[in-house]
């Protein structure tokens, strides 16, 4: 994909940056932090025989708008950002969809399966579990190793200037100690990863996902929760083998167990790499991508 040939959708709300590629039924890919749409680079020309892929930028991130926000953080709540890919595939004519999200876009991929289930056909969350999942559990492991959750979703303008100062401290960090191996991304990757949180807007955009993280996307998914909405979809989880989700979760059944809470029909298992293993192992998730999609 090269990034500067993609096109532009207006929402009403913010505009989303995506690119189109492949033929047949849709496939919604959605990235997580800190990356952008790029994140899907290796995996794309293996599926476009197969599908039409679809891989925007979400609001906030990468090329896409930085609509304002408010005092609750609505517009960057995964609710607002699922409302945008809704609008997103309505645009492209799509009325159905396939969705894969990972790590915040995983987010955003459940939500759209919440709010919209006539529109999601089947789901793959990459590495995550619900946000209200993940902060019910958190500890001292949770708070050193996923630190974006506390440290961006602090009070403005703290996390701003922070990253501000020194966006490439960040991507080195996530890069270099989430268990990916560092050479998986080349000079040219890593820069454009830097230059997508370098502008002031988006940053502050991207903070403020994290405080919606932390505050409505935990009520969204209480109130699912609570009234017994459920994901109606076929529900395909797959995480970082010996990462976080299969190390922690483990007394519980590990993540799919916890997935069950929300879905029926729930299947999934660790794909070896770190965080990022999509990026590391483009074949193994293209070929995870196009038996379950099928």
């Amino acid at each position: 994909m090269d990034q500067n040939n993609g096109v532009e959708i207006n929402t009403g709300e913010t505009s989303i940056y995506l690119h189109k590629n492949g033929k047949g039924p849709a496939l919604l890919l959605l990235h997580g932090f800190p990356e952008t749409h790029l994140m899907w680079r290796e995996i794309v020309p293996l599926l476009t025989e197969h599908f039409t892929v679809i891989c925007p930028d979400l609001r906030g991130y990468g090329r896409s708008g930085c609509p304002p926000s408010d005092k609750q953080h609505y517009p960057y709540s995964k609710r607002a950002m699922a409302k945008d890919m809704a609008i997103v595939m309505d645009r492209l004519g799509f009325s159905e969809c396939f969705v894969a999200g990972h790590d915040r876009g995983g987010r955003v991929a459940y939500r759209l399966a919440l709010d919209f289930p006539g529109l999601v056909k089947k789901l793959c969350v990459l590495d995550i579990l619900s946000s209200v999942d993940a902060w019910k559990r958190a500890d001292k492991h949770f708070a050193l190793d996923f630190w974006p959750w506390s440290l961006l979703a602090q009070t403005e303008p703290f996390p701003e200037q922070l990253i501000a100062a020194a966006p490439e401290a960040i991507i080195n960090n996530v890069m270099t100690d989430w268990g990916t191996p560092e050479n998986i991304f080349t000079s040219k990757i890593r820069e454009a990863y830097i230059q997508a949180l370098s502008d002031p807007k988006h940053i502050h955009s991207i903070c403020e996902e994290y405080r919606a993280g932390a505050s409505l996307d935990i009520e969204h998914d209480t109130d699912d929760l609570n009234n017994n909405r459920r994901i109606q979809c076929p529900l395909l989880v797959l995480w970082a083998a010996n990462g976080p989700l299969d190390n922690w979760y483990a007394g519980e059944g590990g993540p799919t167990a916890i997935w069950k809470t929300w879905a029926d029909q729930v299947t999934g298992n660790a794909i070896k790499g770190g965080h990022f293993f999509p990026e590391e192992s483009p074949d193994q998730i293209a070929q995870s991508f196009k038996s379950f999609f099928s």
